[in-house]
């Protein structure tokens, strides 16, 4: 009998967001809207990746559950530090909190 390898899946708690890391190739140097981006801010400009997985939310002071905003397969612009980096099955993703991402990418 074969052994079937399942990816396995990762959930994360409250208000977290699990993100695959766009490589460095998958990134342009000019944004969509035309403006070419200097090689000089590469060391310093936030991190981009798409969504894999959300998690539920998190709760308010009145005990209302507060869903994360982005979803899975959004584009996603958050900031270079802060994250916590995770290796399954030789892929790297992030995991960071809703309120670490910057702005989604349409």
């Amino acid at each position: 009998m074969a052994k079937v390898s399942k990816k396995p899946t990762i959930t994360p708690l409250g208000d977290r967001v699990l993100v695959k890391p766009l490589l460095a190739e998958d990134l342009e140097k000019k944004s969509p809207s035309g403006i070419i981006i200097p090689d000089t801010i590469d060391k310093e400009k936030p991190e981009q990746g798409e969504v894999v997985s959300v998690g539920e939310g998190k709760y308010d002071d009145r005990g209302h559950l507060v869903p994360v905003q982005v979803k899975v397969g959004d584009r996603v612009v958050f900031a270079k530090y802060g994250y916590e980096e995770i290796k399954v099955d030789d892929e790297e993703y992030y995991v960071l909190r809703e309120d670490q991402i910057l702005a989604v990418i349409k």
